[in-house]
């Protein structure tokens, strides 16, 4: 009925406006009497009146006798008719009239808890529109339910044990315990099943006042609107999706909490936590250990010493069956912190013969357990579709003509979820201001004790935490990539040359240039070049020179990313980058075009035969020089091997021959002694010098194999053809000239040079190309991907946490959680003290 002042909010203090906040009026209202409860109090005039009458006529003249006899036969009257009302119709009486009374208070308490959760309402959305010109600050559930999220990533290494009060919901497999969350809640928020285990994991539930009815989860933005069917349906199916994914593959159970928020009009704020109902036996299709795991969560919530534990019992089935409370009483066994929630009642006054049954169960003399409070609730008629309207309205009704209110058995405050919402969120609060502030000195203590440590061992480092390691470590590895593009291009061709022909070289040689050699003439000699040439450019070249850069680039990229850079090298992050730089390389791939590209380029340069000049011609004969060199070396190592050491180094060495090195060592001399008489013998031995070798041999006591023989006669033929052609290209030094004039009226034919000029060019074209692949295309692509797999590692904690490792990075981990915590609690306390 109050006129609209806002155009003179200006002239009334503010501190009037925020009386609200520092008065409760609600419980100012219930404090004061009513105009039924005043006339009580006040005396009976009509019975005065009657005794007045009494009295009057008692005392009144009359006939002698009579005023005697008047009051004797008003006396019997009254006592004839004191009789008729039997003891047990009064007791019945009064009871109805209790109970008439109690519901008379509840309908008034309930229309008045209904105005003033209207007028809440209002003035919170007013509050969001910014009609109230103050800045509006958290909530102290908030502020509270963000502190144990940050708990529940902390990892205790320093026995600072989280001591926090929270509400632990616990129960056997459907006793209701989901269903008695929701009806606190005031929404279907839960996926449901039949007989099915549904809460697979610790579901956090904070729950505080709101204009509006709605829920969202701890890591998203996006609201479920809780008045709308369709958002329960997808809150209750991404609920259900989180659940299964936190399950580990193996595992029924999962110990990861899902922290979930809703707010609304009217609701209590406080923090409970949904465990996973406890289970007598594990069926089919459950992991072994799914009992043991239920019992170690729920006992991990509830050995907390400041949890609110709300036992909740089936009362439909037998007390008897019950685990539960078993588990509670362990953990409380003097009931100080423990809340006993009887669910399905109205189903155990239906199914139980004595009433008295569910008193007792109640009163916890069913039980060894003990209890802060008992409470009886009942949550719907089993139907899922059913709203939380329409089951209050089904509670109410039930309790107002159920026996157990009617005969005493249970009181008035025990009963509805109302009352236990209520009496839940007194008893959070209360161990909250009784417990917050000694957390919050236990964590203070904490913060001072990792302080001092990482002064006294690394006092020259900045304290950063995993995240900020990861920057850091991300900045160096890009850095890294970059210096890539800063390697010169003689660099790159040079590494690319030398590793392309030292991969190529055993079939050049193998399979090209000693078979061409071996012919008699040199057009037999540049045909089979040719044809062998053609053929390796088709099917294995281009290939392997891919191959070889793709290596080339990975080496060089290794090299910048494992390099020490001095005193400013920190060995921390050597796991991650090598993860890094693993992960970029398995995800790269060289560019499909390019082998194609570099076919024709390759088939092109190994076509032409044309050397320009002398400087080429030397610098051909230099490369087949090397090469035949590297190789004769290899062989002479080879026949070393073979035949023992000679006879300079059994002397100096004190070495002798193997039984099968001298065989050999016989053997190679008998094979020397073919190619003295026969310097241009062909590569392969006739067989029958293979039986004149063999019976010379034996004709001095030595048995030989033929297998023997030819095997050595190779590496004998080998070296000896390596020596002729390096004399060769001794002759050929000052063939230039006759290759001008195409070997025409010279004996000297020097097509084995032409044919290393040929390799060496291929090489060097093969090189130049790849190498402005590997600058302009593959050094860029293989920096995206360091970018996104960094990125990618970003959003990975776990990754995170596998990679950098160590006690330095633990101790800046725990320094700014605790720090947070502390900050974070000290608000709060702040808060706390500014509401009370």
């Amino acid at each position: 009925m109050m006129p609209d002042l806002d155009e003179y909010k200006w002239i009334v203090p503010d501190f009037i406006w925020e009386l609200d906040e520092h008065i409760d009026f609600e419980k100012l209202l219930k404090a004061l009497p009513d105009a039924d409860d005043l006339a009580k109090l006040l005396p009976d005039f009509d019975k005065i009146g009657e005794s007045f009458t009494s009295l009057k006529g008692f005392f009144s003249p009359g006939p002698p006798g009579e005023t005697a006899f008047r009051a004797t036969d008003q006396a019997y009257d009254n006592d004839k008719q004191y009789k008729k009302v039997s003891d047990k119709e009064k007791i019945d009486q009064l009871q109805e009239e209790l109970l008439r009374t109690q519901l008379k208070y509840q309908r008034m308490l309930e229309r008045l808890e209904k105005e003033n959760k209207e007028l809440r309402k209002l003035v919170l959305q007013r509050d969001d529109k910014g009609i109230h010109q103050r800045k509006l600050k958290k909530s102290l559930i908030d502020m509270y339910s963000e502190v144990l999220d940050i708990l529940s990533d902390y990892d205790a290494s320093y026995n600072t044990q989280d001591h926090l009060p929270r509400v632990v919901v616990v129960g056997d497999q459907s006793a209701g315990k989901t269903s008695v969350l929701e009806m606190i809640a005031q929404a279907r928020i839960f996926p449901r099943g039949s007989g099915e285990m549904m809460t697979r994991s610790p579901v956090k539930v904070t729950l505080s006042e709101g204009p509006h009815h709605v829920a969202l989860f701890k890591d998203s933005s996006r609201e479920f609107d809780l008045t709308k069917e369709e958002d329960l349906a997808a809150l209750r199916n991404e609920i259900e999706i989180r659940m299964r994914n936190s399950v580990k593959e193996g595992c029924t159970v999962s110990t990861e909490t899902i922290s979930l928020s809703v707010k609304g009009p009217g609701l209590q704020r406080m923090v409970l936590v949904d465990l996973p109902g406890v289970i007598s036996t594990v069926t089919s299709g459950m992991a072994p250990d799914t009992k043991e795991t239920i019992f170690s969560i729920s006992k991990a919530y509830m050995q907390n010493p400041n949890a609110i534990i709300l036992c909740i019992q089936d009362g439909s089935v037998d007390a008897e069956r019950s685990i539960v409370t078993d588990l509670v009483s362990q953990m409380d066994p003097q009931g100080k912190r423990t809340i006993f929630v009887l669910t399905k009642v109205d189903l155990a006054e239906k199914n139980v013969a004595s009433p008295s049954r569910i008193q007792q169960i109640i009163e916890g003399k069913l039980f060894p357990m003990k209890a802060l409070g008992y409470f009886a609730v009942v949550t719907g008629k089993g139907n899922s579709s059913e709203s939380i309207e329409s089951i209050k309205e089904y509670e109410e009704e039930f309790f107002q003509n159920s026996k157990l209110l009617k005969t005493c058995m249970l009181k008035a405050h025990q009963v509805t979820t109302k009352n236990l919402s209520l009496a839940v969120s007194d008893c959070f609060w209360k161990m909250v201001r009784e417990s917050v502030e000694q957390q919050a000195d236990a964590f203070k203590a904490t913060r001072f004790n990792l302080e001092t440590e990482w002064k006294n061992n690394y006092p020259r480092l900045r304290e950063l935490d995993r995240n900020e390691l990861f920057e850091k470590a991300k900045n160096e590895i890009l850095d890294e990539v970059i210096s890539l593009t800063q390697v010169t291009p003689k660099h790159w061709e040079e590494i690319l040359q030398k590793t392309l022909w030292e991969r190529v070289s055993t079939h050049v040689i193998e399979n090209i240039y000693l078979p061409a050699a071996q012919t008699m003439n040199s057009g037999t000699f540049n045909t089979t070049v040719d044809i062998k040439l053609k053929q390796w450019t088709d099917k294995q070249l281009p290939n392997k020179a891919v191959e070889v850069a793709w290596e080339t680039l990975q080496e060089e990229f290794s090299r910048f990313m494992t390099e020490q850079k001095g005193k400013e090298h920190d060995d921390i992050f050597d796991k991650l980058k090598q993860a890094v730089k693993e992960e970029s390389i398995k995800r790269h791939k060289w560019n499909e075009r390019a082998e194609d590209s570099l076919r024709v380029i390759q088939h092109n340069a190994l076509e032409d035969r044309s050397i320009s000049d002398k400087q080429q011609w030397d610098a051909a004969i230099h490369f087949m020089e090397e090469t035949l060199q590297s190789r004769l070396k290899d062989t002479e190592s080879v026949i070393e091997d073979m035949v023992g050491p000679d006879w300079k180094k059994r002397w100096l060495y004190w070495t002798g021959r193997t039984k099968e090195q001298n065989i050999r060592n016989e053997t190679k001399n008998e094979l020397e002694k073919l190619i003295k008489c026969s310097e241009e013998h062909a590569a392969y031995l006739a067989n029958d010098e293979v039986t004149t070798v063999r019976k010379n041999l034996e004709a001095r006591g030595i048995t030989v194999d033929p297998c023997l023989i030819k095997d050595t006669w190779h590496q004998i033929y080998r070296r000896h053809f390596l020596k002729t052609a390096l004399n060769h290209c001794n002759l050929c030094r000052r063939g230039f000239y006759y290759y001008q004039r195409h070997f025409v009226d010279s004996e000297l034919e020097c097509n084995d040079i032409v044919l290393f000029w040929r390799i060496q060019r291929m090489l060097a074209i093969t090189a130049n190309t790849l190498r402005q692949q590997l600058t302009n295309t593959e050094v860029r692509r293989l920096e995206k991907n360091v970018k996104e797999v960094l990125e990618d590692f970003a959003e990975d904690n776990d990754k995170k946490v596998k990679l950098l490792t160590g006690k330095r990075v633990q101790l800046a981990e725990d320094l700014k959680k605790v720090r947070e915590i502390q900050e974070k609690l000290e608000a709060f306390i702040e808060a706390l003290h500014q509401e009370k």
